[in-house]
């Protein structure tokens, strides 16, 4: 197996990646930055490409360049792992940057699905994995989270039509992980009540020490991608599973 995983260079991602590193499973990281320290503890098994991936030109020109199918190659079974995200633009829609907006979108929806029909084109003859780390916004709507919930949204309906395709070599589902102690919880205790009145929760949940931790999670996510029965459900959450 090869893997794709989308801002792997801090918080969840980056857990995510050195997960499956410690494994022994290559990973092709996909950010705007790089993670040599990881690169470092696993040599030999991490490459790393700079890309913002909320650039859709930036996106399309590596997509277009031929380097994804070199990097997966005759491989049998391949994950993608789409992590990469961002809460902001946070606040009603008169706070809105449309530009933020934008870029919102394309990280979150775009890119992610772009990728994902990159890798099934790339892969004819192989078993392709693709997880959507989605969010438990995107089945239940947040004041001044707008954006956030439609994009999450957006990766669950995709991974439910997708599933409905009835293509038994592509698995698929977009999994809510659960609240998890990464820089974006910082950014939403950083944001002021006007623009999210639901902050204190987080706030809360920070000091009670209710956040759950990223590599934690991460290897729950892991066993979750490689067991038999992924793609069973297309839209999943961690937290179900655990009872």
């Amino acid at each position: 197996m090869k893997a794709i995983v989308t801002g792997h260079t801090r918080g969840l991602g980056a857990a995510i990646a050195g997960e499956l590193l410690g494994r022994g499973v290559p990973v092709l990281g996909l950010a705007r930055g790089r993670a040599d320290e990881l690169a470092a503890r696993y040599p030999g098994l991490l490459e790393q490409v700079e890309l913002d991936l909320a650039d859709s030109a930036q996106l399309a020109a590596w997509l277009g360049s031929g380097a994804l199918a070199g990097y997966l190659g005759g491989e049998y079974q391949v994950a993608l792992v789409n992590n990469a995200g961002v809460v902001s633009p946070i606040g009603p829609l008169s706070d809105h940057d449309p530009l933020a907006v934008m870029r919102a979108v394309v990280l979150n929806v775009a890119a992610p699905l772009a990728l994902a029909a990159a890798v099934v084109r790339a892969t004819p003859h192989a078993e392709r994995r693709i997880l959507h780390i989605s969010s438990g916004a995107g089945r239940s709507a947040y004041p001044g989270w707008s954006v956030y919930c439609a994009t999450k949204a957006a990766l669950d309906q995709h991974a439910r039509a997708s599933a409905l395709d009835g293509d038994p070599a592509v698995r698929i589902c977009s999994l809510a992980p659960g609240v998890i102690d990464t820089g974006m919880q910082a950014e939403i205790r950083a944001t002021p009540e006007a623009r999210f009145p639901m902050r204190e929760r987080f706030v809360q949940m920070k000091a009670l020490g209710a956040l759950a931790d990223a590599h934690v999670t991460a290897g729950i996510i892991i066993d979750y991608l490689l067991d038999a029965s992924f793609g069973e459900q297309p839209v999943d959450d961690l937290r179900d599973r655990s009872g």
